[in-house]
């Protein structure tokens, strides 16, 4: 029954994307298809079989040491400052940011990521028929963040029509960066974390390539790599990376201090009319309907709901912290669906990061962008829904 479900929520979140279409016409169906098969084939090995087992486990052994490498540190600069059992969540997490988003930095100084996201990113766009700018931004998102996924493409911004804009904005908001899943995995099983990563890439181009369909001539579909890091020395790129990375780290701790509270607030005045009810449990009962068909129990499915509906309204820290508390209550299933759903940036907050990105590269383009925002927000939640509902199937 829950795969039949399961389907059915495919079907649902294909049908929703069609009828968001720009353009029917030129749909790639062929490529979505291709894309539809290559996410359950990456979820059936990495769930399914000993070597993807053992390629998740090899891979978050990895992250477990570099978390041990950046929590010394976090500890050298904190000194003797006491932590209680449950720790300090800007210590303990985030601040492991800077040492992630170093990392990256130095790889991309190294040119080593550019080289690994454009010739895989190549191989997707020969595979599905997808542009090259729109399959390279996919990989690159995965890397990294929303603003630094779209700087890397900055320099074909000239040329990306409105759907190709649609595209490139639903990749950078339907995934995450690789410089922040450390902090996830603190959070959630790291083996849902993980998967999430391919799932959401494939899902984001293909809810926006079926809301967004575009055909692009050969002349115009390349790559450009070369501007992707202006730093002139390994010392160079270790520094902003750090420095960006407390930035982000900065950036994530302020805006769970302002969501939170706000939640609080929100909470308060409803309770006041209504006693006793949440805006979560608003949230879960309207996204209940959706959670049975993604495969999530009954008996979970409200609370479920709540975790998710509190994501898109505020972001994903803010819904990870109130699931971590849940996780041992509820079911293998639904800890791993919603821990999907949750792995990406497809909030109302990420619609303003988006467009002013772009509007700093591009005055015009950025207008696009806001104009589109609902839109996009819709389409990366509908990313979200379907990547959860494949990693349901499998679970």
């Amino acid at each position: 029954m829950s795969i039949i479900l399961g389907i059915l929520a495919i079907i649902v979140v294909i049908g929703l994307s069609y009828l968001l279409s720009n353009n029917r016409k030129i749909i790639n169906f062929k490529g979505i298809g291709i894309m539809i098969l290559a996410q359950l084939l990456t979820t059936w090995f990495m769930f399914s079989t000993t070597i993807g087992e053992a390629i998740i486990n090899g891979i978050s052994a990895v992250f477990d040491k570099l978390i041990e490498f950046g929590t010394a540190g976090v500890n050298f600069i904190l000194g003797g400052v006491m932590r209680g059992e449950g720790g300090i969540f800007f210590f303990d997490v985030l601040l492991l940011i800077i040492f992630f988003a170093t990392i990256l930095q130095v790889l991309t100084y190294l040119k080593i990521l550019p080289i690994i996201i454009k010739y895989i990113g190549g191989i997707i766009s020969k595979i599905t028929g997808l542009p090259k700018v729109e399959s390279f931004n996919a990989v690159n998102s995965i890397f990294f963040g929303q603003s630094e996924a779209l700087l890397a493409v900055r320099s074909q911004f000239h040329h990306l029509t409105a759907n190709r804009l649609y595209i490139v904005s639903a990749s950078a908001m339907g995934s995450v960066s690789a410089s922040i899943v450390g902090a996830y995995m603190q959070m959630l099983p790291p083996k849902y974390v993980l998967v999430a990563l391919p799932l959401n890439m494939f899902s984001a181009l293909i809810v926006a390539s079926i809301i967004a369909p575009v055909k692009v001539p050969k002349e115009e579909d390349r790559v450009d790599i070369a501007d992707v890091s202006n730093e002139k020395s390994i010392f160079e790129a270790m520094g902003n990376g750090a420095l960006e990375g407390g930035k982000i780290a900065l950036i994530v701790g302020t805006m769970l201090v302002a969501f939170i509270a706000s939640l609080e607030l929100i909470n308060w005045i409803i309770q006041a009319v209504f006693a006793g009810v949440t805006l979560q449990q608003i949230l879960g009962y309207i996204l209940s309907p959706i959670g049975i068909l993604m495969g999530i129990p009954t008996s979970e499915v409200i609370d479920a709901g709540s975790i998710m509906g509190t994501k898109i309204v505020t972001n994903e820290f803010v819904a990870m912290l109130e699931f971590q508390d849940m996780l041992g209550k509820v079911s293998e299933k639904t800890t791993g669906i919603v821990t999907v759903f949750l792995t990406s940036f497809a909030n109302f907050s990420s619609i303003g990061i988006i467009a002013g990105t772009v509007q700093g590269i591009d005055r015009e383009k950025g207008g696009e962008v806001s104009g589109f925002g609902l839109k996009l927000l819709l389409g990366a939640t509908l990313a979200s829904i379907l990547s959860a509902t494949i990693a349901g199937l499998f679970i």
